[in-house]
């Protein structure tokens, strides 16, 4: 193994032991750095930290690439599917022709929610938002199948994984519908993943409803898409929580609510209520990339830039696609105003020489407004799109022997050393 010297400040001379990943990608382990030096490192935001190794998701941001157990997320978008990715995420490889005709059937059977959650759902306060449903539906889901509470038990993670993948699409439909005073709407598995997720959300009760292929095309891809992305914040979060021990159910539960902020999994919806202030304004894009460029006008460019990738997100351009289509079956003047902005934005060396390009958030949240879905179900859309890599990250962490509960440390900076006074005192 190669290894790094490292002086500590005025202290001895250090070798670190460098780690190095399938795509060349180097980390220096500090495993035993405080125990040798009684140092630990400072990195807020985790941005220079590598918490842990993972066979996942291998992400390039400089060079815009994305891939999904080793095979490249375009490749999968075209030619795969949501549930085969769900296979891919879980199992490591693709499946074979059995073994996903076997995978399909085990979630069919799986797709309908207990009685018991779909009343404690509708008794949520009518303003609250479908991710607070949603994540409280999910912690509750847990003591309705409480052979998934021990997380060591690789047989029943693999039941518990299933029945979530299954369960989801009526989780999240009915996280939508029982906020507005509509009925619940019965699995309809046969329909396919996203056209039966379609149906849950906007299909009357015991009626017919016209599920337009474009819409399944593009929930298809978005799902897809968003089913993994590394060490994110969710995931972390699924990560952290889940390493206590604390349980499935609980761990993605965990992973929701930390989606939920609008830093996260909220930023698509603040592209559309970006590109809504565009519109009344008159729709000079032109004018809007200026306020982008001045510091001090408060105005901030939503959906461009990302925190990992520096040149293009490969998300983005492959949702980018749908939308066209999308725009081409349905006019929509938000998608309009979109394609503008970032074709303008693209010819303005401004943003070129900073790298800042759309997001996969740019195209996502206009897309979900397209379908049908008010702003404020985008985050639980994205949710339901990374419970597949919630879950392989989960079981990825689970089964490592060498995984420890987190437990990162801070540097104090408060006060030193003070006695108490008692209050007539002070």
């Amino acid at each position: 193994m190669d290894r790094e010297t490292i002086q500590a400040g005025d202290g001895d001379i250090i070798n670190l032991p460098v780690v190095t990943g399938t795509e060349g990608e180097q980390a220096l382990d500090i495993t035993r750095l405080r125990g040798t030096t009684g140092l630990v490192t400072l990195d807020p935001g985790y941005g220079n930290t590598a918490e842990a190794t993972s066979a996942i998701t291998y992400i390039n941001g400089e060079e815009g690439i994305l891939r999904y157990r080793g095979y490249p997320v375009d490749q999968l978008v075209r030619e795969s599917s949501f549930l085969e990715v769900c296979y891919l995420l879980d199992h490591g490889g693709l499946p074979s022709r059995s073994e996903f005709d076997a995978y399909k059937s085990g979630i069919r059977g799986l797709a309908d929610l207990p009685a018991g959650i779909v009343e404690v759902i509708r008794s949520f306060p009518v303003d609250s938002h479908p991710m607070q449903r949603l994540a409280s539906a999910m912690a509750l889901l847990g003591s309705y199948f409480p052979v998934g509470s021990d997380p060591l038990d690789s047989e029943a993670n693999q039941s518990s994984i299933i029945r979530l993948i299954a369960a989801m699409p009526a989780l999240t439909a009915w996280s939508f519908r029982s906020g507005r005073g509509m009925a619940y709407v019965e699995p309809r598995p046969d329909l396919g993943y996203s056209a039966n997720f379609l149906n849950m959300t906007f299909g009357p009760e015991g009626e017919g409803f016209e599920i337009l292929q474009p819409h399944v095309r593009a929930m298809e891809a978005l799902l897809l898409l968003h089913a993994d992305h590394g060490q994110n914040l969710s995931t972390s979060a699924v990560r952290l929580v889940g390493s206590s021990r604390a349980g499935l159910y609980s761990a993605i539960s965990a992973g929701i609510l930390a989606l939920s902020g609008s830093l996260h999994g909220g930023a698509n919806q603040r592209v559309v209520e970006m590109l809504e202030d565009i519109r009344a304004a008159g729709g000079d894009t032109r004018l809007f990339l200026e306020k982008a460029k001045d510091r001090s006008d408060p105005f901030r460019l939503m959906g461009f830039g990302h925190r990992v990738y520096k040149n293009f997100d490969p998300r983005a351009q492959l949702i980018k696609e749908h939308a066209r289509e999308l725009l081409e079956a349905q006019g929509n003047p938000l998608l309009e105003i979109a394609m503008r902005l970032e074709a303008e934005a693209l010819a303005d060396d401004f943003f070129l020489k900073r790298g800042i390009y759309p997001n996969v958030d740019f195209y996502s949240g206009i897309i979900y407004r397209a379908i049908g879905f008010p702003s404020e179900m985008f985050t639980a859309l994205f949710a339901l799109g990374r419970l597949p890599g919630w879950l392989a990250q989960w079981r990825e962490m689970i089964e490592d022997p060498k995984a420890r509960i987190k437990r990162p440390r801070s540097i104090y900076t408060g006060y030193g050393k003070r006695d108490y006074v008692p209050v007539a005192d002070r």
